[in-house]
């Protein structure tokens, strides 16, 4: 049976990077006020920085992050949905296009924007690709370094797929909401992935259900463990 780990930023003082960004996604599906379940929010970690709104007439549409009324966010979900994946959920929030801003300081292999978006140097990327690591999607980044021979971070989709099993959500928590989807779930302190429900395709994905927790295979860090990139912090997750 193949073993999954939960991937996090590697913040150990003995770390030799200390590279740094301040960038934002170029567009984003605004954030909803329900009237399903009255709450206003928007999602974290659904992002799409390979997919290009630039074409879209109504791309100005997208550009400020705001809260709208359901009816206003379900017209312009649908107005993205045919350049997104087949399966995709496109909650509230969800961003797209490359991430534009600063960068500074040294970058090593994996970098961080909390614990949720990942950036690769693109060497590294290409290393795991040749080590036969499926399903990495590299997109350009826009990001603006002060110093000479910057290096090129590429941020990965990684797309949501599978999901935590039942017995890690407790059980007051609510059904998702009807209207938009809301889980109001709370990170279990003991994840347990679905066994069932996890992709068998890719070796990178982000948990369906919770896609702040970004998901490696077995083979995504035999292959960052021998190549000794470095970066990441992981945790071992049962599947049930």
């Amino acid at each position: 049976m193949s073993r999954f780990y939960w991937l996090l930023e590697n913040e150990s003082e003995m770390s030799a990077y200390r590279g740094s960004f301040d960038a934002s996604h170029k567009w984003y599906l605004p954030g909803v006020r329900c009237p399903g379940c009255s709450t206003t929010w928007a999602s974290s970690g659904h992002q799409y920085p390979c997919i290009d709104l630039s074409l879209l007439p109504e791309v100005g549409e997208f550009e400020e992050p705001r809260p709208e009324p359901f009816s206003e966010f379900a017209r312009l979900r649908e107005l993205v949905r045919p350049l997104a994946p087949p399966d995709a959920w496109l909650p509230p929030g969800t961003s797209f296009g490359p991430l534009v801003g600063r960068a500074s300081g040294s970058f090593g292999p994996f970098a961080w924007d909390g614990s949720w978006l990942m950036l690769m140097r693109r060497e590294s990327l290409e290393e795991l690709q040749a080590e036969g690591v499926r399903g990495l999607r590299g997109c350009r980044t826009e990001l603006h370094f002060r110093q000479k021979n910057p290096p090129e971070m590429l941020e990965l989709q990684i797309e949501p797929h599978g999901r935590l099993h039942p017995d890690c959500i407790p059980p007051e928590v609510p059904p998702p909401c009807a209207t938009c989807g809301r889980f109001a779930l709370s990170r279990p302190d003991e994840p347990i992935l679905d066994a069932a429900s996890l992709p068998t395709d890719r070796d990178l994905f982000r948990v369906g259900n919770f896609a702040t927790m970004v998901i490696g295979t077995e083979r995504f860090m035999d292959a960052v463990l021998r190549l000794d990139l470095d970066g990441i912090t992981y945790r071992e997750l049962p599947t049930r």
